[in-house]
């Protein structure tokens, strides 16, 4: 049993040594939003849950002091434009504020700590699905642990840490529901969906990105009872009634707070963030075509890495293999089906690959929806669906080495068997390297 898991324990102990890196070399605050973060958590500690107001964001400031590079001389104290999230990783925050008289550093090493759930939540995930290929498993905590941006961003202090576990979680318990062998057992449907009612609903307090799995968990109990129609009922009570019932402790709170039916703030939000770009003046400015062009651009670069506050990006060369990268792993991934019988897959039926897809979707749209309105080509708003991406990009790489294989008719593939150590080897290679390359010449004052 050890012999099988050291491979994960590597990865676990090489993505500690590469955050912790991070966490003590990125200057203070050159990660995106985090003062405002902090301040969340800040104003926690001094007991006050934070109400977002007039004053907590000023474009124009935040110009200033991020090209100053957050030289002392500029507070950060005012920049609370955050203050409208649900608390619940800030929470999670403040007794680590408050025993470490505020360090950031600490902070973001919470953070770290939060990554390491997601990249085993990542491997359990490939392993339930593909539980002879432990190469797979190997190859997707890899990516999830070392991509460059992912790493940055679980290095700094910002709630994605702790709504891209809960996903995670939810991901895993939901394929291990669906998947589970035996007679299936009423009793035994009702703790599971109470379960994931209840992770839903601690998703419901961290961030809104968390509320993608709220379809996604829809579509799975329609599949499991349809037909069945009482059954589907009390399938849809046990898990979304213990979700709302959490969920509502917030939303209750921002109608008394904000108002109207701003269950979630957001009018609140937008009403505060005056001066945020907007697309509608990027298309006025660059015209549709090259608003659509630098979509595109920055979103796939600043998955990979484009750091600070995306002030900082990679040489055009790394991007360029990035993408060369990206193209092998889905024309594999097209191949895949013609391989399956070198790659064990133990899917039930078509509904894991459903829920996979569903959740990749999702985040696309959410993003793409997003930028209609306001101007984010951030990358990272797709780590919700990372886990997905990283296995369709092991699947992918993996099947055009079992084809260079397959003359040989090993019993044990080699090659597929080393994509782990090599992708591995690669990524920590590019983070050390953006670290000090890219990331400590541009921003260090």
């Amino acid at each position: 049993m050890m012999r099988e898991r050291w491979p994960l324990l590597l990865i676990l102990a090489c993505y500690l040594l590469v955050g912790i890196l991070y966490a003590a070399q990125v200057p203070d605050w050159q990660a995106p939003d985090e003062p405002a973060h902090y301040n969340y958590v800040r104003q926690l500690a001094s007991g006050r849950l934070p109400i977002i107001t007039d004053g907590d964001y000023d474009q124009a400031y935040l110009e200033t002091i991020t090209d100053a590079r957050f030289a002392p001389e500029y507070s950060i104290v005012e920049i609370e434009y955050e203050d409208w999230q649900p608390p619940l990783y800030y929470l999670l925050l403040t007794p680590v504020f408050l025993l470490t008289n505020g360090s950031l550093f600490a902070l973001r090493f919470t953070s770290v700590l939060l990554g390491v759930g997601i990249i085993l939540l990542a491997y359990q995930i490939a392993r339930l699905l593909l539980p002879e290929a432990k190469w797979v498993a190997w190859s997707t905590a890899v990516f999830v642990a070392f991509i460059p941006q992912h790493v940055a961003m679980l290095a700094s202090v910002n709630n994605d840490s702790l709504s891209e576990l809960l996903i995670a979680l939810l991901l895993y318990l939901t394929l291990r529901w669906v998947t589970r062998e035996g007679i299936r057992k009423l009793d035994d449907d009702r703790r599971w969906l109470i379960g994931l009612g209840v992770v839903l609903g601690l998703g419901f307090l961290t961030k809104a990105t968390v509320y993608l799995m709220a379809p996604v968990l829809g579509v799975v109990i329609l599949w499991q009872f349809w037909g069945n129609w009482q059954r589907l009922f009390q399938a849809g009570v046990l898990l979304f009634a213990p979700a709302f019932m959490l969920g509502a402790i917030w939303w209750v709170r921002n109608v008394a707070v904000y108002g109207g039916l701003d269950v979630l703030g957001t009018a609140a939000h937008n009403a505060v963030v005056v001066g945020q770009p907007r697309t509608a003046e990027w298309v006025n400015l660059y015209g549709l075509d090259g608003t659509i062009q630098r979509f595109f651009q920055t979103t796939f670069n600043s998955f990979w890495g484009q750091f600070g506050w995306m002030a900082v990006p990679m040489r055009a060369e790394v991007y360029w293999l990035l993408l060369g990268l990206c193209g092998a792993a889905v024309l594999g991934l097209l191949l895949y089906r013609f391989t399956t019988n070198q790659v064990p897959v133990q899917f039930r039926s078509k509904l894991p690959v459903l829920i996979l897809w569903l959740v990749f979707l999702l985040t696309l749209a959410i993003h793409v929806g997003y930028n209609v309105t306001f101007v984010q080509h951030q990358g990272r708003y797709l780590f919700p669906a990372l886990i997905p991406i990283s296995l369709g990009f092991s699947l992918g790489l993996g099947t055009w080495l079992l084809l260079v294989e397959k003359p040989f008719r090993r019993e044990r593939p080699l090659l597929v068997n080393l994509l782990p150590l090599a992708i591995g080897t690669a990524f920590i290679l590019l983070d050390l390297f953006a670290l000090f390359r890219f990331i400590l010449p541009s921003l260090r004052l």
